[in-house]
């Protein structure tokens, strides 16, 4: 089974990038967007001068439990920037989402509580709902993090939309919002 299938038979549909978009990604904008795949895992993701975005993780459910994915979490940390990504909202009566949730906290990501994502699907025409999560060595405010989201979303989930897809994915502005009241929620109020 070839990256893309591992990929395919793990993500919703409505995750998923095509393969042409990926293998675009993978070709024209090499210097970002990157694979690391090994016999048990496929992990994708963008790594720019300030941060990291993770596409994908998958690790084989033989290999779960391991710590493969604590070791590749780990190699990432070890670059010392803010590392973020999407994950579906824990839905308790899909115990991998719960399971997936529990082992970002462990690894110390932190859920963006201002910041909302939703993304109306081109394969299914569903609208997809994902919480932001992040781990940062800086204690990167969220509205940064929300900025870094807004670059990925146009520059890589939107990568070429019309003429893969013969259509375009929503405006950023569309998809992504911050709330900064729930960043001010736990300050005091100046004098």
């Amino acid at each position: 089974m070839n990256w893309y299938e591992k990929l395919s038979q793990y993500f919703p549909v409505e995750e998923m990038k095509s393969k042409e978009h990926m293998d675009l990604l993978l070709k024209e904008k090499k210097d970002v967007y990157k694979k690391d795949e090994g016999p048990m895992h496929v992990l994708m993701y963008v790594e720019t001068d300030d941060f990291l975005f993770i596409d994908y993780l998958f690790v084989s459910k033989d290999a779960r439990g391991q710590g493969l994915g604590k070791k590749l979490l780990q190699t990432m940390k070890e670059k010392q920037k803010p590392i973020i990504l999407e994950v579906e909202p824990v839905d308790y009566e899909e115990t991998d989402a719960e399971k997936r949730m529990r082992f970002y906290n462990r690894e110390g990501f932190t859920h963006a509580q201002s910041i909302g994502y939703s993304r109306r699907s081109l394969a299914t025409g569903e609208m997809t709902e994902l919480e932001i999560l992040f781990w940062s060595p800086e204690n990167d405010s969220e509205e940064s993090i929300y900025n870094k989201m807004c670059l990925t979303y146009e520059n890589i989930h939107t990568y070429k939309d019309k003429m893969l897809y013969g259509k375009s994915y929503q405006s950023v502005d569309e998809v992504l919002t911050y709330d900064d009241q729930d960043d001010n929620d736990d300050k005091e109020p100046s004098a």
